[in-house]
């Protein structure tokens, strides 16, 4: 791995950098766009995010320089403070930017702040959008995210604010004609269970939790609402990164009927 300079003690360039916000998706490589390839390929440095696989980390040249600011849950070695700063820093030396980010970079990915800071720094900013990891996983499980007639809505949502308590209005998200996708859901499923059984959700709705997807270590599950936590809990092996997808029929019968369609847990993929 390259060794990066330390921006602090090089001379900025008169012209301002370039930030691309780059969505590495949700680990497989070839599941990234052509631009995002590109960008990995033009670039001056990269800082790339904990989920972001090492499949997706080969494609980053060799002579290009690379920096974890990683974040995990209670294990902050690089605040989201750090992470603009040394991407400010780096925009002042006229550097191209990489910021490379597990799934969408425009999905409960932090974008906001970080295309400010490279506004403020006079930089110019892109977004290349990436593969979020609901997506990847209704790819895996064979599964239409909407069905017409059955579910006509799509709610993404994270089950997760940033306090790190439920998300307080997750019960409205979630109705009639509705396919609810959660992220950062998996310490929170008794909470989820109570919250959607109390908007009205029936117990026998399907919940299929597809974790790592694309990846080699991808795991599949399907369990009812009633009694979520407890059976996910007794599973062991399940965790994040995961997806947690749950459809609401129009009606109760549609419901049913949908679950039973489905594949047991998803389709046979072609191995990569």
């Amino acid at each position: 791995m390259s060794l990066l300079p330390d921006p602090a003690r090089m001379t900025p360039l008169p012209h301002p950098g370039h930030l691309s916000l780059v969505g590495a998706g949700p680990g497989a490589a070839d599941l990234m766009t052509y631009r995002a390839v590109r960008r990995l390929q033009q670039a001056d440095v990269v800082l790339y995010d904990r989920l972001v696989s090492p499949e997706v980390l080969d494609l980053i040249p060799a002579t290009i320089p690379r920096l974890d600011v990683g974040k995990d849950c209670g294990n902050h070695r690089w605040t989201q403070a750090d992470i603009d700063a040394r991407i400010a820093a780096e925009l002042r030396l006229g550097r191209r930017v990489v910021r490379l980010k597990s799934g969408d970079p425009a999905i409960f990915g932090r974008a906001g702040e970080e295309i400010a800071i490279a506004m403020a720094e006079g930089a110019t900013v892109e977004i290349v959008p990436g593969v979020t990891a609901v997506s990847a996983a209704a790819a895996s499980l064979c599964q239409p995210l909407t069905t017409r007639g059955l579910a006509q809505r799509l709610v993404l949502a994270t089950a997760t604010d940033h306090r790190g308590d439920l998300a307080a209005t997750l019960a409205d998200d979630f109705g009639p004609g509705t396919t609810l996708a959660l992220y950062m859901a998996m310490t929170r499923l008794d909470q989820v269970e109570c919250a959607l059984l109390s908007s009205g959700a029936a117990p026998d709705t399907l919940v299929t939790i597809v974790c790592a997807c694309s990846t080699p270590q991808e795991q599949r599950a399907a369990f009812a609402l009633k009694g979520l936590a407890k059976a996910v809990a007794q599973a062991g092996d399940l965790r994040n990164p995961a997806i947690v997808l749950l459809t609401w029929g129009l009606t109760a019968a549609q419901g049913t009927a949908h679950a039973a369609r489905l594949p047991a847990i998803g389709c046979d993929q072609t191995k990569r």
